[in-house]
């Protein structure tokens, strides 16, 4: 059967690809290897990692902060199998849905391995290792990720004492001792959970900082908001060594910068350095699909490879590894193979850490914009002298506004505290529009809510001062 459009990857980038392509007019159709639609977020990533975070921030909630507020319960009791179930239910209801979607937008699943064979033509090996060729004007490279391993270091992952992402999502008890490597996202994210929940939690960090290029009044704040919960960082350090034992793990790791080898041992530990484009086993360089020299799929501004009709989009290519990111993407390239108009404005492209409290950030961060050589005004204000954060004892935190100082346009923020992901996203209005912090500023807000913070901050870089300070 001809088609249109054929997706190689069913994630959040190729599956908004194919429902836009299929609402556009064009036949197409979605090949994933797997036996559910939703690639690694909403399966083993995003969706499963969220549902965990939401359950132990209540867990740990109701530990700490009803009594306050005239609600004792007593200590909680932990029942991590229906935690667990509530995990696995949220992830079925999702892909699910995408499965429904499929239908409904009259989207053909082809169940198996896609091979890229060239212009037009793909093959599809299917789990019964049947193979069929596919014949297509379109190809949409959309396969997404894999978690990476140490830089020099031997890493064999048995998800069981040594784990990744997807094991840390599996554990059938509470560690005792957690040692997380990779200061980033994922590893402060999962860390959480299991620190919430009980563990000690040790994180081991090769830069001087948390959460690589997020601002780093961000970081330092969100880094002593995580030790006051009870989160060991060793930051500056290099690890050496994963010895794996037969109740747990020890890792070895030295001052980045040279120095003496400290052991930290575990029951558990966590491998979170990142994640590496997923581009093996494609049949890419037999097509002629150049690879740039980081392994990822090279595009030119319309996201199209060296062979034309041949797409790829998320995180496969350059940019961000986010799962907004790539459905940005899978829209525009739908729109541009339907002849339209498609673009994604990478520079209003907002970044979240779930954590409890979350941490938000959208566009350049200060230190960027001082490299750049750009003059911009910044405003602050804290969610301390906040009455709704007050209210709800979410107090910890602030957010941070950057505009251009000669246009006053809006250029970043920041936001570290409670809903910090959800506040963000008033901010991207703005910075979509071209509008200046003063347009924020005097924007009227409800009140009480945490939202006039965002209002405050800006109120501080368009006037110098905000209000309620």
């Amino acid at each position: 059967m001809a088609y249109d459009v054929v997706v190689i990857g069913s994630g959040p980038g190729g599956y908004v690809c194919a429902i836009k392509s299929a609402q556009l007019g064009l036949k197409t159709a979605i090949v994933e290897k797997n036996s559910t639609l939703g690639g690694t977020c909403l399966n083993i990533g995003c969706i499963p990692s969220k549902a965990l975070l939401h359950a132990s921030a209540v867990f740990h909630e109701a530990e700490h902060s009803h009594a306050t507020l005239g609600v004792d319960v007593g200590k909680p009791k932990l029942d991590l199998n229906k935690m667990m179930a509530h995990k696995d239910g949220t992830v079925k209801a999702n892909v699910d849905g995408v499965a429904f979607l499929m239908k409904k937008n009259k989207v053909d699943v082809l169940t198996g391995t896609g091979t890229v064979l060239g212009e037009g033509k793909l093959s599809v090996k299917g789990p019964d290792g049947k193979v069929q060729e596919v014949e297509t004007k379109n190809i949409v490279i959309a396969t997404g990720s894999d978690v990476a391993g140490i830089p020099g270091v031997d890493v064999e992952f048995d998800e069981k004492i040594i784990v990744s992402s997807t094991g840390a999502l599996e554990l059938p008890k509470v560690p005792k001792n957690l040692v997380v490597v990779g200061g980033g996202v994922i590893g402060l994210e999962l860390g959480s959970v299991w620190q919430r929940l009980g563990a000690n939690v040790t994180v081991i960090e090769y830069l001087d900082t948390i959460l690589g290029g997020m601002d780093q009044d961000i970081s330092k704040q969100f880094k002593k908001m995580l030790e006051k919960q009870g989160m060991v960082f060793k930051t500056g350090a290099k690890v050496t060594g994963i010895k794996k034992g037969k109740t747990g793990a020890e890792v070895s790791f030295e001052p980045a910068k040279g120095g003496d080898t400290e052991i930290a041992s575990a029951d558990i530990v966590l491998v979170a350095t990142g994640r590496k484009p997923y581009t093996q086993d494609l049949g890419l360089e037999n097509a002629g699909v150049v690879l740039d020299g980081q392994g990822r799929v090279d595009i030119n501004e319309h996201w199209m490879t060296s062979i034309p009709g041949i797409y790829a989009i998320g995180d496969v290519v350059t940019g961000p590894m986010l799962a907004h990111k790539a459905e940005d993407e899978g829209m525009a390239v739908a729109e541009l193979m339907a002849g339209q108009k498609g673009h994604v404005n990478f520079d209003v492209i907002p970044s979240v850490v779930y954590t409890e409290p979350e941490v938000a950030s959208i566009g350049k961060t200060e230190e960027e914009l001082k490299k750049a050589g750009i003059e911009y005004t910044s405003g602050k204000f804290p969610f301390s002298a906040n009455g709704r954060a007050r209210a709800m004892l979410a107090t910890d935190g602030f957010v941070k506004v950057l505009a251009d100082k000669k246009t006053d346009r809006v250029l970043g923020a920041h936001i570290v505290g409670k809903g910090a992901g959800d506040l963000i996203h008033e901010i991207a209005v703005i910075m979509e529009f071209g509008g200046s912090s003063e347009d924020l500023a005097r924007t009227c807000h409800a009140h009480p809510t945490m939202s006039e913070a965002v209002r405050e901050a800006a109120l501080a870089t368009a006037f110098g001062k905000p209000l309620h300070m």
